[in-house]
């Protein structure tokens, strides 16, 4: 077994009334990321890395619309499913790299949050596992605040 590297990437509109997750925080804001669970683009963007990097397809292989359990669901809760596929398979994340790019809200003040629940759930060290932030500058359906975008690589080893 050898060290292998996944990438995930999500992106969801923003909507009224609804709640605003990233990484499992609610995260005050006008509005939320729509989805079939929480919305959690950062978290979703995270699991597929691992589901990729295990070469095990992607979140709509396990989480489907139509299951009750997934309806409003905690992303980070879902997690906890794609963590026990990982360590099913002998792996462990030892770095994880995500980015979110949104144009509003600042994420400066929560992202320490993101980086403890997020690590915490994959069993990363949290000084392995880094959470950014970025705009775009107002260019794009981002930029105009539209939806926000998550990117996710990470890096598995055997254990």
């Amino acid at each position: 077994m050898t060290n292998r590297i996944g990438q995930g990437i999500d992106v969801h509109p923003l909507v009224a009334n609804r709640p605003l997750i990233l990484g499992g925080v609610d995260i005050p804001f006008e509005k939320g990321l729509e989805g079939d669970t929480d919305g959690d683009v950062l978290t979703h963007a995270y699991m597929d890395a691992i589901l990729g990097a295990l070469a095990m397809g992607d979140l709509g292989t396990y989480f489907h619309a139509e299951d009750p359990d997934v309806k409003g669901a905690s992303s980070v809760a879902l997690m906890a499913r794609v963590v026990e596929m990982m360590t099913h398979a002998h792996y462990q994340v030892i770095s994880a790299d995500l980015t979110v790019v949104a144009q509003r809200p600042k994420l400066a003040p929560y992202i320490m949050a993101i980086r403890q629940n997020l690590s915490r759930a994959s069993g990363c060290p949290l000084d392995c596992f880094s959470v950014k932030a970025t705009t775009t500058d107002h260019l794009g359906a981002l930029g105009r605040e539209e939806g926000i975008l998550a990117l996710a690589t990470v890096l598995l080893a055997p254990v």
